[in-house]
């Protein structure tokens, strides 16, 4: 998330890098500015920013936190990792749903790659639900981070399928309080790269239509420029990898019971799941076009 980040912010027309730290890359050259990396000791966000990206592993941040308030309460946060995303001191940075508070916020938490894809395919259509929706996802095994693990090994996940944390995932239990409804979600780790493909099964309360519930998604995203409904055309990796652009769509309605549906979205992890989200909440935050730097 950290390389993809530096280098949308190196496109950025506004945007320009003041420092980088890194805990393994300490005295390397960073890529897109005339810099090394620095030592991320906390320390570090006492330097002069206006905005200031926390792009750690969970349960890190904190002393990051500590010192940007004492340091710089001023500045713009991000934060990357699920530390915030319970805290209702900071702004859910959800640009689809919640850009209104996003324009107005100091801190902002940066949604979870595989919540990203469950609230752009819920969000529509969730107070139809009459129960809690099931979903199932895969996504790239660079979502597994850099701390080597089966999840991340190329020689164990290529040409294969690792399900992980069945029940309780993360971002289960961050969907269903963002939502205000619960949520069951099931990942597994499949053998490409980058990329999350995700099913929502739900059960409403009504018999609908296709046709009806395409209209939902189409007054819900006819605004956002990063998000693609297509009610019928398969919804896969190869039209989101590499690019900021989430799909939903692919809808199904079961013509013996309409009542139940099944919606799909897709969307690179590294990217509309971390990165490119994370600067259009900046953009947001400092008053910028959604757009820019990520068009």
């Amino acid at each position: 998330m950290g390389t993809e980040l530096l280098r949308l912010i190196g496109a950025h027309p506004s945007l320009e890098l003041a420092y980088a730290s890194s805990r393994s890359l300490v005295g390397t050259p960073v890529q897109i500015a005339p810099m090394d990396f620095i030592d991320s000791d906390p320390s570090v966000v006492e330097r002069d920013a206006d905005v200031i990206v926390l792009a750690l592993p969970n349960n890190a941040s904190r002393p990051y936190i500590d010192a940007i308030e004492r340091a710089r309460p001023g500045a713009l946060v991000i934060d990357l990792s699920a530390d915030r995303r319970f805290d209702d001191a900071w702004v859910y940075g959800l640009s689809e749903h919640n850009a209104d508070a996003i324009r107005a916020a100091r801190r902002v938490s940066n949604p979870g790659c595989y919540a990203t894809a469950l609230h752009l395919a819920l969000r529509p259509i969730i107070d139809l639900c009459a129960l809690p929706p099931h979903c199932f996802g895969v996504s790239g095994y660079s979502g597994a981070g850099t701390s080597p693990s089966d999840k991340n090994n190329p020689e164990i996940v290529t040409g294969n399928i690792l399900p992980y944390a069945i029940t309780g995932h993360l971002h289960e239990r961050e969907v269903s309080r963002h939502l205000g409804t619960s949520v069951r979600f099931a990942p597994s780790v499949g053998g490409h790269f980058r990329g999350i493909v995700l099913t929502a099964l739900c059960e409403l309360r009504d018999p609908v239509s296709p046709g009806d519930l395409a209209a939902r998604y189409e007054r819900a995203y006819a605004s956002c420029p990063f998000v693609r409904f297509d009610a019928d055309s398969p919804i896969d990796l190869r039209g989101v990898a590499k690019t900021n652009t989430a799909r939903v769509g692919a809808i199904s309605v079961d013509t013996e019971d309409p009542r139940r549906v099944g919606v799909v979205c897709s969307l690179d992890n590294l990217l509309k799941g971390a990165a490119s989200q994370a600067v259009q909440n900046i953009n947001l935050a400092l008053g910028l076009g959604e757009t820019e730097g990520l068009a």
